[in-house]
């Protein structure tokens, strides 16, 4: 198994995701969610489970998408729970991931409520 970077920042998770989904790595993204996380993807569907978002990623990554870093939105921190977001392309709402601190002090997405626009559309 691959020895990934720690998000040791909540903020940390977004940098990680774009490196990892623009190097095509599924199982360095699904490594940002916790065993039993929950991604609200596909639209109007959810993916459980780190696994299942590995697999979901894996389909994801192969078309090829490019991701841009985005300045996040400020972080609400309550004790070991953490809402991170960033703000879409378009200016209206906001994509948003509960995140959790792990015992090592590192921190992993359980929620994801994320925006996909198509990168080829």
């Amino acid at each position: 198994m691959t020895a990934y970077e720690k998000a040791m920042r909540p903020e940390d998770i977004t940098r990680l995701f774009v490196e990892r989904s623009n190097a095509g790595d599924a199982a360095g993204v699904a490594a940002l969610y916790e065993e039993d996380a929950v991604l609200a993807y596909p639209p109007g569907a959810q993916t459980v489970g780190r696994a299942a978002i590995q697999a979901l990623w894996e389909k994801v990554l192969a078309g090829g998408p490019r991701f841009e870093p985005e300045q996040p939105l400020p972080t609400l921190v309550s004790g070991d729970l953490a809402l991170t977001s960033t703000p879409p392309k378009d200016g209206s709402g906001a994509r948003a991931q509960v995140v959790r601190r792990q015992p090592d002090g590192s921190w992993l997405r359980v929620l994801d409520q994320p925006e996909f626009v198509d990168p080829n559309g």
